[in-house]
């Protein structure tokens, strides 16, 4: 009797649970159905429930009816109503779609689609929407899904003025569906009902005007506008022109002077990448963007239009804004002055070169069918890239034997090189920095010793090693930085001094400038404290000083010594401005005017702009570990790389990272004697790397070998180290998708966790980064006798009861739970026919209907190429950032805020 006591009273809660979650706001997203097909496109099929991971989440399906394009280059365009009553905000976008059916899809949001009845062809004068139609999400070619960064999202309902969505198919080549086969092509958005902070948009420029002559080989198609509205900050890019765009480049120009956004080859999958440099634009900037064509191989002139004979200039910029101020879409249709382009940047006018098998594939929008075929196709891109980027570049290896004769050398703290590329060492001689160095205060406490007697440069041949020149005797107390100007003088830190000094290469030891008090550390414009780098601007001779051990600034100064201004650490979002702890080594980029910082312990570079101080961008990467020693700079005319070394870790070693994608393309440490603490590096024009060491009082130097090891490889703004994590995502909407544990969120991310490992892999997985075999060893030992220990409790629990008593108990309340659920099934579909929802497994709901009529997409901006119904694209990839704002459990959820402010406990800062 208590058993069917207990039954009843779980339905009445589950029944009670299901009314609830009908009536609160977010539980009233009315969706379509999830289908876990073995063919995403497949509409034969039932589908299953999406999972809603708590209150705060609620994922909408929006899908084609099961269309059937009749001609090639049609565009099928359907709308859904945005949940009424609440504001949400889109934070993901999961694509469910082939390339070798849909061409690429668009989704916008407006106040008033052209139709809210069925689908309708968009390719001709109706368009997608009667009011300005704002793009929110492009796909094509196969790409996995999109993330936004944590805290942004696209806003919708509410006083938005979004009420529907109109999602756009083309469908390029439609002999998918020479079998009549229906499509059903369409995607999966995460919404929130949590605000956020910033609100995404995206700004289109767009050239309307361009005329392309026959057999001209450059034209330029230029597009500039004012920006006049509140702060916004890019956050990705995208190019497209069709077949004659060679590069695509977009700016942001400030007092003159540009800053880039990105550059691209429009022939290379036309994704959204990373910006180049995390800038802000302000009211008063102007943006600009250049679309390099040429006329080659055309008879007649090619205009501005829609179809594939035609040509576009369009350069996307995706931004968020701070809420309140947030303008979801802007454009920019003007064209520029030609005297503000006089000063446009080279790197716009130089064509960034396509393999002919990536042009191929960059047109490719048709080919097999079938699951197979599928992955292979959306992956083939990748590997491609994969197979490029090891050709570009060799790996690093140690040179066995070098120096030819030995250095005599105390603790090396920095390189430089001269103007014909010898290497330029500065030691410590006999004097060695411990705990008895200095007091807390920063002042040296060994001034009884006297300078270093010994030459602290030393001028060695970089092939064999010999020393050429020798100086610095009876200078230095305790040297840190050196690098060197134009004109071969040597800039040097001391930080037992806190002085920077200015000294001729001639072997005199008198400095030419001398900045700070000797023996007197301070905070203000003449004194600093323990100051570790200096790095010069070759054209303005201005020099930039990191200090250092106590201060936690940059200062800058006139080549004779004048303070000119000085900053701390930035961040484009303000809650995440964390001082700089030791900003411990500077590299001057002479190609991009900025200069970069290795902010020691929190292991990141961050880059500014050299003129005006201004924060650019930065590169953190777990693999550095907890620490960034050092960093040098080599420009490209692509890109250019950074040579990183990482110290105080299990792993220590060098890194090769790409300035503009941030990825690791390579890694190197020396395998005679291995680092125990690199200071500092340099890298020679023919890619020789020398690295010094402050503990093995040692140089070591590295040479181009084998090819490069990548683990990731940027080409065309593809991570090829996605390539695994991509496939995963497009095989789990390919195959029927096994059971999920209720708390796994279904929505793709950059790192999936939909299709859940064995659970030996999942259990390694959870091993923190670094732990040692054993200690994993053993947690894995921990679980499996948790296990034994809950196996052995259900044994001896059941002692005593015999089979019978335990089959009724178990059979009673599942049955009532039968009965119970389909009473809260068959409440449920009195509340409506049109929409289903969608709740929570750890909730209980049923079915509020199923949505009835046709419904389909297509691609227009706007309605400006309504007529042109062959406009065509080559794609979109996704933007891959680290974060997203997806809500947690509740039991797991925390304030973003607190999480942003709390700071941990400092680790113990090292000497060196």
């Amino acid at each position: 009797m208590g058993v069917l006591v207990c039954g009843t009273l779980l339905v009445a809660l589950i029944c009670q649970s299901h009314s609830y979650a009908v009536r609160e706001p977010l539980g009233r997203f009315r969706r379509y159905q999830e289908a876990a097909w073995v063919d995403p496109n497949d509409c034969s099929r039932l589908r299953q429930p999406v999972v809603q991971t708590n209150p705060h989440n609620v994922t909408l399906d929006i899908r084609m009816p099961g269309v059937i394009p009749s001609a090639s280059d049609t565009y099928l365009c359907m709308a859904v109503p945005v949940p009424p009553q609440r504001e949400a905000y889109i934070v993901d976008f999961v694509p469910h779609a082939t390339m070798d059916t849909a061409h690429h899809m668009i989704l916008y949001g407006c106040k008033t689609p052209v139709s809210t009845k069925g689908y309708w062809d968009c390719g001709t004068e109706q368009g997608t929407c009667e009011d300005e139609a704002k793009i929110m999400y492009a796909w094509a070619r196969n790409a996995p899904p999109t993330k936004l960064p944590r805290d942004v999202g696209f806003k919708v309902g509410g006083d938005a003025h979004i009420t529907h969505f109109v999602l756009q198919l083309h469908y390029g080549d439609v002999s998918a569906f020479k079998d009549h086969h229906r499509d059903c092509s369409g995607l999966t958005l995460t919404m929130t009902s949590k605000p956020q902070p910033f609100i995404a948009g995206i700004y289109l420029m767009m050239s309307v005007d361009t005329v392309i002559l026959p057999g001209k080989r450059v034209t330029n198609a230029d597009i500039a506008c004012p920006y006049e509205s509140f702060a916004m900050h890019p956050f990705a890019f995208r190019t497209h022109t069709h077949r004659l765009g060679q590069v695509v480049s977009g700016y942001r120009v400030r007092d003159g002077k540009w800053t880039l956004i990105g550059r691209q080859s429009p022939q290379l999958p036309q994704a959204f990448y990373p910006v180049s440099n995390s800038i802000s634009v302000e009211d008063g900037d102007t943006l600009a963007a250049r679309c390099v064509f040429t006329g080659e191989g055309r008879t007649t002139k090619t205009r501005i239009g829609g179809t594939s004979e035609d040509e576009m200039c369009n350069f996307y910029i995706m931004y968020y804004m701070e809420s309140k101020y947030a303008v979801p879409y802007m454009d920019c249709m003007e064209h520029g002055p030609a005297e503000l382009f006089r000063n446009i940047p080279p790197e716009a006018n130089v064509p960034i070169p396509i393999s002919p098998d990536h042009m191929m594939m960059g047109m490719m929008h048709g080919g097999g069918h079938g699951p197979d075929h599928q992955v292979d196709t959306g992956l083939l891109d990748l590997k491609r890239a994969e197979e490029d980027g090891l050709d570009q570049g060799a790996h690093l290896e140690e040179v066995a034997g070098w120096p030819e004769v030995p250095l005599r050398l105390g603790q090396v703290s920095g390189l430089a090189l001269d103007s014909d590329d010898n290497l330029v060492i500065f030691h410590r001689g006999d004097h060695r920095w411990d705990f008895d160095s200095f007091d807390k205060q920063g002042r040296y406490l060994e001034r009884s010793l006297g300078p270093i007697r010994q030459p602290t440069i030393l001028v060695v041949d970089p092939a064999k090693g010999k020393v050429l020149k020798a100086s610095g005797r009876n200078m230095f107390y305790m040297p840190h930085g050196i690098t060197t100007d134009k004109d071969n003088n040597y800039w040097v830190t001391d930080v037992a001094l806190h002085q920077v000094m200015k000294l001729t290469s001639d072997g005199k030891d008198k400095p030419l400038v001398v900045l700070g008090e000797a023996f007197v550390p301070g905070s203000d414009e003449q004194h600093f404290c323990k100051p570790t780098d200096v790095a010069v601007d070759p054209v303005t001779g201005n020099v930039f000083v990191s200090d250092g051990y106590c201060n936690s600034r940059i200062l800058k100064f006139s080549p004779q010594g004048k303070y000119l201004k000085q900053w701390g650490a930035e961040y484009t979002d303000r809650r995440k401005r964390i001082p700089f702890q030791i900003p411990h080594s500077l590299t001057f980029l002479p190609d991009r005017g900025q200069v970069c910082v290795a902010d020691r312990e929190n292991a990141r570079i961050q880059c500014f702009q050299a003129d005006t101080g201004e924060f650019i961008k930065e590169i953190k990467n777990e693999e550095f570990g907890g620490a960034i020693f050092a960093l040098s700079y080599v420009p490209e005319p692509l890109g250019g790389l950074f040579y990183v070394i990482n110290g105080e870790t299990p792993a220590v070693k060098g890194f090769v990272v790409d300035y503009t994608t941030k990825v690791i393309l390579d890694t190197f440490s020396p395998d005679t004697q291995k680092f125990k603490m690199p200071h500092d590096l340099v890298v020679t024009k023919n890619g020789s790397v020398f690295v010094g060491d402050v503990d093995t009082q040692t140089v070591t130097k590295f040479v181009p070998g084998g090819k490069a090891e990548h683990r990731s490889v940027k080409k065309g703004g593809i991570e090829v180290q996605e390539i695994e994590e991509t496939e995963t995502i497009v095989q789990a909407h390919l195959k029927p998708i096994p059971n999920i544990p209720q708390r796994v969120i279904v929505p793709a991310v950059a790192k999936p966790p939909q299709m859940p490992p064995p659970k030996q892999e999942v259990h390694k997985q959870q091993q923190p980064q670094g732990a040692p075999e054993h200690e994993q060893k053993e947690k894995q030992h921990e679980k499996e006798a948790e296990k034994e220990k809950e196996k052995s409790a259900v044994s001896q629990g059941s002692q005593g009861v015999s089979p019978g008593v335990i089959t009724t108990l178990l059979l009673i309340p599942m049955a009532v739970l039968v009965v119970g659920g389909f009473v809260c099934w068959k409440k449920g579909r009195n509340y409506g026919d049109d929409y289903e929802v969608k709740l929570d497994p750890n909730s209980s709901g049923g079915i509020l209907g199923k949505l009835r009529g046709k419904a389909a997409g297509t691609l227009n901006l706007g309605n400006f190429f309504a007529s042109h119904k062959g406009y065509t694209r080559q794609g979109f990839d996704p933007i891959s950032n680290e974060d997203s704002d997806q809500e947690k459990d509740d039991e797991d959820a925390t304030d973003s805020e607190n999480e942003e402010y709390s700071a941990t406990p400092l680790p113990p800062i090292s000497s060196s």
